[in-house]
């Protein structure tokens, strides 16, 4: 049975990866410093994306998702599970994405795939410390997809 502790713990989680969808979907990338740890590592590569550290993921993040219109996450079935200070999670995530068509209306392409993340609270609330892609699927791809 889960004690109040961790419920709060694991709302406060679900709403660290709500914020992540929503600064990535506004293009703030500035907000990531809110949402990942000073010295995370993030993995985007299951779809041809980097690895690298907090700076250098956001510089690509905003030359790479410059080039398309729209995209969005969706975030589901968050499978949680806390240690103390420390917890990871597996995290659902549909990642529609509008790629552009010279001369015509953006092509829709689908990505399926699961966010493996471990999370650590520190002084400020929960953050990310690791994030990597699972890929499941893709839909409307002729080549490598983004993050």
């Amino acid at each position: 049975m889960l004690d109040i502790q961790e419920i709060s713990d694991r709302l406060e989680i679900q709403d660290l990866l709500v914020d992540y969808a929503t600064a990535i979907d506004s293009r703030d990338f500035e907000a990531l410093d809110r949402i990942f740890t000073d010295d995370a590592h993030i993995d985007y590569t299951a779809f041809g994306g980097i690895a690298g550290n907090l700076g250098e993921v956001k510089e690509w993040l905003a030359r790479t998702l410059a080039m398309l219109p729209a995209f969005q996450h969706l975030i589901a079935n968050p499978a949680i599970r806390v240690d103390g200070d420390r917890a990871t999670g597996r995290v659902m995530c549909l990642n529609p994405l509008a790629l552009p068509v010279e001369g015509g209306d953006p092509r829709i392409a689908l990505l399926g795939l699961w966010y493996l993340d471990e999370y650590v609270r520190t002084p400020t609330g929960w953050r990310i410390s690791r994030r990597s892609e699972e890929a499941s699927w893709t839909q409307g791809f002729g080549t490598a997809a983004t993050s």
